[in-house]
């Protein structure tokens, strides 16, 4: 894991965010997919449509993919 990486998983941010990505199991268990899309909402302030393409920051999801792995 790589220092920024360790970073935010200390930080309640990516914790909570982490957590928030579980919500999503009931619909499709795919922690990438679940990571990716709390993270657009934290971002965007909305979850992503079926064509949107808006970008998010690598290093978060990452982070929140990181914390979320933690988890289990």
């Amino acid at each position: 894991m790589e220092l920024l990486e360790l970073a935010y998983v200390m930080d309640p941010l990516i914790e909570r965010l982490a957590a928030e990505s579980c919500e999503f199991d009931s619909t499709a268990c795919d922690p990438e997919r679940n990571c990716w899309m709390v993270v657009h909402r934290h971002v965007h302030g909305v979850l992503p449509s079926e064509y949107d393409i808006r970008e998010v920051p690598e290093d978060l999801y990452l982070a929140v993919l990181a914390a979320r792995r933690g988890l289990a």
